[in-house]
């Protein structure tokens, strides 16, 4: 069941350089399925709308994210933070082998905080004990202009 969902906003592709902008929104959802059933549906959903997987960020169709469940931190904290720390350059080139949560780039996207708040700002990241509204807020000023609300996405 849908609880719910932010405006849509304008993007610039990530990671820079990869293709023409994005749209973002973020949904809040509230389910039963577990973590791993939730991603593999998101998975099925994206795969029915024509994205196929072959190099990790490449230019894509649909990109659908599991950002958190709750206060879930998966798979445990230790390889939270290492994921979480990862240099981008490594981040482009490996995949973690298991669902990490809550996803570990959050706190560093404007394209995820910005509607992020719009639908949960008080959420509380639970390795990080900020919420999502002081996550965005601690974004340089140059990550948060560029996520623009599109101007026909009344919500």
């Amino acid at each position: 069941m849908i609880r719910a969902q932010s405006p849509l906003y304008r993007t610039p592709a990530f990671p820079p350089g990869s293709g023409t902008d994005f749209v973002n929104a973020v949904v809040s959802l509230e389910t039963t399925l577990a973590p791993g059933a939730v991603i593999a549906a998101l998975h099925e959903i994206e795969e029915g709308m024509g994205r196929t997987r072959q190099e990790r960020w490449a230019a894509r169709t649909l990109d659908l994210d599991l950002l958190a469940m709750d206060d879930m931190l998966l798979p445990d904290p230790q390889t939270h933070a290492a994921w979480r720390s990862l240099p981008l350059a490594d981040q482009m080139a490996r995949a973690p082998e298991q669902l990490i949560l809550p996803h570990p780039r959050l706190h560093e996207r404007a394209f995820v905080l910005v509607p992020l708040v719009d639908v949960a700002a008080d959420w509380v990241h639970p390795a990080l004990g900020l919420t999502a509204r002081q996550l965005c807020e601690a974004l340089p000023a140059h990550a948060l202009s560029g996520v623009t609300p599109l101007p026909d996405a009344a919500a």
